[in-house]
């Protein structure tokens, strides 16, 4: 292809389909349903190097469109986040070096995987704020938000980088951190690849403690009393913070059953006698089935939440306020699936994850500069809600992402019927068809749009990269506005946007006045188009007080 040939002639190293290293880093890919076959790929070993891949592939797309992927860990699981069947891949798997800087930070590779990050780090009794199954992808996971046994002492692992390594659609190299780009700091917090590539994160750094940690499981009829206790616990974890806990109900086809596996984690070096007081209540629930705790380290810890690969997989995700009502609902559901799918299912897998999202992480993301998932507007404790299924055969796609959706729809619709509902999508979680970046509030979302139209003016990774949720995907609706205070501000040639279902849903409530009216039914995005300071302040004092619209509609 032209495109192959071009990144040639630029010097870099391809790999064709047939040749050894390709076959490898294909079947590397931790989801089957990700392993798509590009024309070729490439794989940089530095910053430079990913600068002459993205000017030589522009210049090949001025004579024949050209699109590529970038692939981090490979975790992402939806055909075409990572990889791409007609283009070509931008593979860092090279660049999964771990540096410790000495001065509080460490620089950490594009490439690399969490597993291999903290063994390396803990060699020097070090730490960082990152993921917690050890075959994670770093990119992904910064880029996303990124929860973490930490987050609430440091906030999520995105409010906890000191730089990024840049390369610009342009192909220059940049450094960005809170001083040299301080308005484009912020908006990588949680904007995944809408700006350009990461090749380096310099991650802040602190010592190392012991963990006590593992794995408790229990017979799935407890479920309703774990969920009572994940309420209580979400709203005391800031009393806490060296606490996290995931509550996990899991079923495999070739057990049989579904069993709840709580892991519990308390970062703080202890004496396991007794337990720390915050899991009390759930270690005092008879009958587990098996217990790994102990005192170990955040490696170990990791590996044993890691999940079996080669497997074609699906996650989903919503957010809810904490409530055991909700929760409760969510366990019928998935016990209700599961049933469904064992009809026919043959060998597959599936679990729930429920995560506390207490309002205490993103106080510390606001103490750290700000990021834009938006979790900051609300004041509530919420629920971090997943679905995971894995199955063989591509010829069960459909069902197994429809089990899911439909979970998904109904317990959505039971959290808003109950007044629970949150808009929040975590992007790292998100299948192909949610919209996390539609789900952050309007004004992170138009911070964003700057951002992108600033630093790519082209539009390289909006128009090339068709991989991840992109900001010129969001929809938008220019709206007329009738009053004086609107055609005041229109007589100055200010351009008013916003987001349709944010907008639409205001007014179903009344939260706009009536006085509002949308000229244009829909109205594609065409550029990145800002809105005035004003009118955004009119859509967010409707927002803040409204999250019962639906996040997965246009």
């Amino acid at each position: 292809s032209i495109q192959c040939g071009a990144l040639q002639t630029a010097g870099l190293s391809i790999q064709y389909p047939g040749d050894e290293q390709y076959e490898e880093r294909i079947d590397s890919y931790w989801s089957v349903a990700a392993q798509l076959r590009p024309w070729c790929l490439i794989q940089p070993q530095n910053a430079a190097e990913v600068s002459k891949a993205v000017i030589a592939l522009k210049e090949a797309n001025r004579t024949q469109t050209c699109q590529f992927a970038i692939r981090s860990g490979g975790h992402t699981v939806w055909p075409g986040a990572n990889n791409i069947e007609d283009g070509v891949t931008i593979d860092l798997g090279f660049m999964n070096t771990t540096t410790n800087f000495k001065n509080g930070t460490a620089g950490v590779g594009a490439g690399s995987r969490w597993g291999s990050v903290f063994s390396t780090l803990l060699k020097d009794n070090l730490l960082i704020v990152g993921g917690r199954a050890s075959s994670v992808g770093v990119g992904g996971f910064l880029l996303g938000g990124g929860n973490s046994f930490f987050s609430a002492r440091k906030g999520m692992a995105c409010d906890n980088v000191a730089q990024y390594e840049l390369v610009l659609g342009s192909g220059e190299i940049v450094y960005v951190n809170k001083d040299s780009y301080p308005d484009l700091f912020p908006a990588m917090k949680g904007s995944t690849n809408n700006f350009g590539i990461v090749t380096r994160f310099d991650l802040s750094t602190f010592e190392n403690d012991n963990i006590w940690g593992g794995v408790v499981a229990y017979p799935f009829d407890t479920a309703p009393q774990q969920m009572e206790y994940l309420e209580t616990f979400t709203n005391k974890v800031a009393e806490d913070p060296y606490a996290s806990i995931i509550v996990i109900l899991n079923y495999a086809s070739s057990i049989g059953q579904v069993v709840v596996a709580n892991a519990y984690e308390y970062t703080k070096t202890i004496d396991p006698s007794p337990p720390p007081a915050i899991f009390k209540d759930f270690l005092s629930i008879p009958g587990n089935i098996s217990d790994s705790m102990r005192i170990t380290n955040v490696s170990d810890l990791i590996e044993e939440l890691e999940q079996p690969a080669g497997y074609r997989d699906a996650f989903m995700t919503i957010t809810f306020q904490n409530d055991a009502e909700v929760m409760k609902k969510a366990a019928e559901l998935f016990d209700a699936m599961v049933k469904k799918l064992k009809k026919d299912g043959g060998d597959w897998l599936t679990l729930t994850m429920f995560q506390p999202l207490p309002a205490v992480f993103a106080e510390l993301g606001v103490e750290r500069g700000g990021n834009m998932l938006g979790l900051d507007q609300s004041p509530e404790n919420h629920i971090l809600f997943m679905s995971y299924c894995g199955w063989k055969g591509a010829e069960k796609d459909k069902m197994f992402e429809d089990a899911e959706r439909e979970l998904m729809t109904e317990l959505k619709a039971f959290s808003k019927s109950k007044g629970k509902d949150h808009p929040y999508i975590y992007l790292p979680y998100a299948y192909s068809d949610q919209k996390p970046l539609e789900s952050y509030p309007l004004v992170n979302i138009e911070r964003i749009r700057a951002m992108a139209q600033k630093y790519d003016p082209e539009g390289v990774f909006q128009t090339m990269v068709p991989g991840g949720f992109k900001i010129s995907k969001v929809s938008c609706d220019v709206l007329s506005f009738f009053s004086a205070f609107v055609l005041s501000m229109m007589s100055r040639g200010m351009c008013l946007t916003a987001c349709r279902s944010m907008f639409l849903a205001a007014m179903r409530e009344r939260m706009l006045p009536p006085s509002l009216g949308l000229q244009h039914p829909r109205a594609p995005m065409t550029g990145v188009s800002v809105m005035s300071s004003e009118a955004i302040a009119i859509f967010e004092g409707a927002r803040s007080n409204f999250y019962t619209y639906d996040t997965t509609s246009s």
